[in-house]
């Protein structure tokens, strides 16, 4: 199964995030998942490529040609794909993968999360949708989305379909499972 992760290209301030990045691109090499991801060797995006690498699994990365220069693109991946744009790089992430995975990170990370739960929702892509909710990173945007659903803003149907979990192990079995 390809699995796309969208991360962080910083570590943040807890070594945490990194650790479960680590764990994550361990279990994808050892289930035998492709890592399809967006093509930094920085930040959380590399040590989560690195750690697939490291155990001789597959990694696709997915960089737009101006980011590959400022975010250094891991040209040590199977296979990298540099693209056009910022949603270009999204679009084919969303056609190469099976299942997504939502981890700690920026505005970028925010943006991609946003719109793959929309194209979900609008049913412009099928795969699940997982977040990995390390040391509760994403508690408030949760709380964001059981508000919409309360104030009728939201299905409760779309947000059901989003599949939670503090654990890469059990969230990878949740998405695996489905």
């Amino acid at each position: 199964m390809n699995i796309a992760v969208f991360c962080g290209s910083a570590t943040g301030k807890n070594s945490i995030y990194a650790d479960a990045a680590r764990e994550l691109g361990v279990l994808l090499a050892q289930r035998e998942h492709t890592l399809v991801y967006g093509g930094g060797n920085i930040g959380l995006m590399g040590i989560l490529a690195d750690a697939v690498l490291s155990r001789g699994g597959n990694v696709i990365g997915v960089i737009p040609g101006f980011l590959f220069e400022k975010e250094v693109g891991h040209t040590g991946v199977t296979q990298l794909e540099v693209v056009s744009s910022m949603h270009e790089r999204k679009k084919r992430m969303a056609d190469l993968a099976d299942a997504f995975i939502m981890m700690p990170g920026g505005w970028g990370t925010l943006d991609e999360t946003a719109e793959i739960l929309t194209w979900r929702q609008l049913a412009l892509i099928s795969q699940p949708v997982g977040i990995l909710n390390i040391n509760s990173f994403f508690d408030p945007l949760i709380e964001q989305m059981n508000r919409m659903t309360a104030e009728g803003f939201l299905k409760p149907v779309h947000l059901n379909s989003v599949i939670m979990d503090d654990s890469p192990a059990r969230l990878l079995d949740r998405l695996s499972g489905l």
